[in-house]
């Protein structure tokens, strides 16, 4: 087997090389990529000239793959966020949530294993994707803060979010569907148990805190985990595919030209189980 991994940030993502992500993996390729992901959180492939199936394909390698409509709630029927979704300036105030710094999935019961971005057709200038290790965040906090945390409880909804943006008016049924769920503040990887912050644009609350204490200590420990030196950004270039793990990472998009074209393409892991139990609101 060819394939490699080289480290590319003090902290963080690893760049892998020896490696043809548009056809079959064999096993031991997507044991490779799966501990490449367990130790540096965010991989990144260059020149990976990806169809949308072939995508699919490759990120099916890891679990099943997220239906991008669904939410927080289990009925198959529903389209969460396609609610609302007629008005073209609705639709880009959502989109725009992508520049707070976020983890994707965050606002459903079970939140999101791995997201995997695939550039289609960069922008010329602007759109980085900044990415925070809230791992080396965690480690780096002291013992007292660590203790006060580690079993805290937040409500994450995409209501938060946006809501941060100025988009305030949302029907009965949307609510509904935005409703919170419950994350927990502090996670541990099933596989290095290494402890991470789980923080988000979504989180807008934390379960038995006043709301004032909750959002400054959530803005506290964002800020904290966004310093530089946990952050690595990302220039795109043509065919780029990078892949990160939503349970130990934030990343928001930076801005960029909108009338230039730029064509990127997702596809999200699924995770296996809620971070924590869920109470009806």
């Amino acid at each position: 087997m060819s394939l490699s991994i080289r480290q590319i940030h003090p902290v963080f993502v690893g760049e892998v090389s020896g490696v043809d992500i548009t056809r079959p993996l064999s096993p031991e390729e997507v044991a490779a990529v799966e501990a490449g992901m367990d130790r540096y959180a965010v991989l990144v492939f260059h020149d990976q000239k990806l169809t949308d199936d072939q995508q699919m394909a490759f990120s099916r390698n890891f679990g099943a793959l997220e239906d991008a409509r669904g939410g927080n709630i289990t009925r198959p029927e529903d389209k969460r966020l396609q609610v609302g979704m007629n008005d073209v300036s609705r639709v880009r105030l959502f989109n725009l949530g992508n520049m707070l710094w976020h983890s994707d999935s965050s606002f459903r019961a079970t939140p999101a294993k791995y997201s995997l971005l695939s550039a289609r057709g960069v922008n010329p200038t602007g759109g980085n994707t900044e990415f925070a290790d809230t791992r080396a965040a965690y480690d780096a906090l002291d013992a007292g803060l660590k203790g006060q945390i580690e079993d805290l409880v937040c409500e994450h909804s995409l209501m938060y979010s946006r809501g941060s943006l100025g988009m305030l008016d949302y029907s009965e049924e949307e609510r509904a569907m935005f409703r919170p769920v419950r994350q927990r503040l502090v996670r541990t990887h099933p596989v290095t148990a290494r402890k991470s912050l789980y923080l988000s644009s979504h989180a807008g609350g934390i379960v038995g805190m006043p709301m004032p204490e909750a959002r400054i200590l959530l803005r506290d420990l964002t800020e904290h985990a966004t310093q530089s030196r946990f952050v690595y950004v990302h220039t795109w270039r043509l065919w780029d595919l990078v892949m990160w793990d939503n349970r130990q990472m934030m990343h928001r998009v930076r801005r960029y030209d909108e009338s230039q074209p730029r064509d990127m393409r997702r596809t999200t892991v699924a995770g296996d189980a809620p971070t924590t139990a869920q109470v009806p609101a």
